[in-house]
């Protein structure tokens, strides 16, 4: 008799158990889902969907790092850019300044390829201003170098190609900066 109920009891704990790692589990698994808000104004301050997040820009570190409204830092995916901190390089604050000109102050589409963070907890993305594909538009006009690693690949070949123009032309950094 006591051995049931003893089996009774473990089977309640155990059903119990099961019910708090499912309820966490969904519960987790909203918390994480990305949101997609209906956007009232033209100027978003955060949006997202499965395929972009829209978000305001408040601060440009250099010409590849900015962060976004909601305080996270976001580092392009596919550039490198000469440093600003904690020496100045050669043609790092023009770099800057070229990024501060097109985005600062103003909402962005940022798209994810795998990866979501590096290293640093930065988020990944490939940054949209308007119609400007800002990570290309850095490897164009001589401010940022080509620097992919995989999986975040999907633009490599369009930024080689970019990068081979303004080095041949000596555009940019290109021609300044050996």
């Amino acid at each position: 008799m006591k051995f049931k109920r003893n089996l009774k009891r473990t089977s309640s704990y155990l059903l119990i158990v099961i019910c708090l790692i499912l309820i966490g589990y969904f519960l987790n698994s909203f918390k994480s889902a990305e949101v997609v808000r209906t956007v009232s104004s033209p100027n978003p301050t955060f949006v997202s969907n499965n395929q972009a997040t829209y978000a305001k820009v408040t601060k440009v570190f250099d010409g590849d790092t900015i962060q976004i409204e909601s305080g996270e830092n976001v580092r392009y995916i596919g550039i490198d850019t000469s440093e600003v901190y904690p020496k100045v390089e050669c043609g790092s604050l023009e770099a800057k300044k070229e990024n501060e000109n097109l985005v600062l102050g103003k909402t962005v589409r940022l798209e994810k390829d795998i990866s979501e963070t590096d290293k640093y907890g930065r988020l990944l993305r490939y940054v949209y201003m308007d119609n400007k594909f800002v990570n290309d538009e850095l490897i164009k006009n001589g401010y940022a170098k080509v620097f992919t690693f995989p999986p975040d690949v999907k633009h490599k070949d369009k930024f080689l190609e970019s990068e081979n123009y303004t080095r041949e032309n000596n555009l940019g950094l290109w021609g300044i900066c050996r």
